[in-house]
């Protein structure tokens, strides 16, 4: 869902989550249910809402920029979705892509009939398959990679909507979990390589589909199984339900950072509930990388499983000594880097009583930039902390993502700059550790990571990219060109 320039700098010191898509079918609530489901994924997008929906002759549509809440909570709101099936998006936007014309679902009106999207991940070869269409004529009305797929649609030559949906996914490369709407029914699919989440649940004669499985907690129905990698869940109206995988069969490359950050620890995510996978890279950690301390503090919230379990394995205690404000925006959001600063030290406060002359063992899921550790670190110092010791509950990361994560490019990554150690004096930390890429894989798959078909997709980790990247690649190429007509 990302806009069609992955490339740009990213502002803030975390990686941005992916998006959050929901659908409903044969419901007489659906877009209640949809805007239900996305109240749980409000933690995957945070900057703008839509919600789509269908009553056997009319698409509904209504979106808006800002939270959830603000735009599905009145019966006037819901009241202008009628019908039995709704499809729901939750995004963060990045540059170029504010505005309503980037919200989700997009809607078009194509030969055979209306065609709504909602898109969890990035086509990494948006930007070419985009300018292929607009040289043959075609409009665009948004700058989201999404659209693309539309158009595809549009002018595939084959004789079905399914058909002619494949033959689109066929023209695209990257990630992607995708729930359509057509006036023939639902369709939920997920990339060859299932990079992104999607879950299939059923409330009564209802099927649900949904970014992450808390949704259908939420909700009330209950989780049926995870869609495949390349796999296609057409349900009619009827409540036939067909599977189709046109894409034969791929070793499955689910993104890793989905347990490490992403999902929601209350979520089950590739068979394994995400909180104890969390706690056990806590453990991991304390395994590979312990120290003498006096308390174990995570870096809320993401930290605190990882601490928790970090504290169960070593035997040190546990405590709150940092305390977070949730009347505070991400810090991401706040353009440059002084709001990032302030923003900082409005969203987390030193528990100084508990602190002051301790021996501390920070947790946090990742560095990025490492601004924010940074301040952390000083913080805890200035509150009295003897020593300061940063713990990573993820490999460092030292390349970008482009399936549908929006992180800085790669100059500005601090791993990517630095060995561990120069990063500990940045940070101005007393030692620095990160898990092992290993480690990581025995804490949430329990075995090595296999170098030869790795089980997740870790690229922000390794470089190893399970795609091609062709926007990327034609990126670097008109670089290099231009580097060398400015030598010329």
């Amino acid at each position: 869902m990302n806009v069609t320039d992955p490339f740009r700098d990213a502002d803030g010191d975390k990686l941005r989550e992916e998006c959050g898509i929901f659908g409903a079918i044969r419901s007489d609530q659906a877009s209640a249910l949809t805007a239900l489901g996305l109240h749980a994924l409000q933690h995957r997008g945070q900057e703008a809402a839509g919600i789509t929906s269908f009553d056997g002759t009319t698409f509904f549509s209504r979106r808006g920029l800002g939270h959830v809440a603000e735009n599905f909570s009145t019966p006037q709101q819901l009241g202008e979705l009628p019908g039995f099936m709704a499809a729901g998006h939750v995004r963060y936007s990045t540059t170029g892509g504010s505005g309503l014309r980037n919200v989700q679902p997009l809607y078009a009106d194509l030969a055979s009939g209306g065609f709504a999207v909602a898109h969890n991940g990035n086509f990494s070869n948006a930007q070419a398959v985009r300018d292929d269409l607009v040289s043959r004529g075609a409009i665009f009305q948004s700058t989201s990679d999404t659209e693309v797929i539309i158009h595809l649609v549009a002018t595939s030559r084959y004789p079905t909507m399914i058909d002619r949906f494949v033959d689109a996914l066929r023209m695209v490369e990257g990630a992607y979990s995708l729930i359509v709407m057509t006036p023939e029914g639902m369709i939920a699919c997920r990339d060859p390589l299932g990079i992104r989440p999607l879950q299939m649940g059923k409330l009564g004669d209802a099927v649900v589909f949904a970014s992450e499985t808390v949704a259908f907690d939420v909700v009330g129905a209950e989780f049926t199984r995870s869609i495949e990698p390349g796999e296609l869940v057409k349900v009619g109206f009827d409540g036939k339900v067909e599977s189709l995988r046109p894409f034969g069969n791929h070793a499955p490359r689910p993104c890793i950072f989905e347990h490490v950050y992403f999902s929601r620890p209350d979520s089950i995510f590739d068979g394994r509930s995400v909180y104890a996978a969390r706690k056990a890279i806590g453990e991991q950690l304390a395994i590979e990388s312990p120290v003498e301390a006096d308390l174990v503090v995570p870096v809320p919230d993401s930290g605190v499983p990882a601490a928790i379990g970090y504290a169960q394995q070593s035997g040190v205690p546990f405590e709150l000594g940092i305390i977070r404000s949730h009347y505070v925006g991400r810090t991401f959001i706040q353009p440059g880097d002084g709001a990032r600063t302030s923003s900082v030290k409005r969203k987390h406060n030193a528990n100084r009583g508990l602190v002051e002359g301790k021996r501390i063992v920070l947790i946090d899921d990742s560095i990025v930039r490492g601004t924010t550790s940074l301040q952390i670190v000083e913080m805890m110092r200035e509150a009295g902390a003897s020593e300061v010791h940063f713990r990573v509950a993820s490999p460092p990361t030292a390349h970008s993502c482009f399936y549908g994560v929006d992180t800085p490019e790669r100059s500005k990554l601090l791993a990517a700059r630095m060995d561990v150690e120069p990063m500990r004096e940045f940070i101005k930390a007393d030692s620095l550790a990160f898990v092992s890429i290993d480690g990581l894989y025995r804490a949430v798959g329990g075995i090595p990571r296999n170098s030869a078909c790795p089980q997740f997709c870790d690229a922000c980790f390794t470089g190893e990219y399970p795609t091609s990247l062709t926007d990327l690649a034609q990126k670097q190429a008109g670089d290099a060109q231009l580097s060398f007509d400015k030598v010329a």
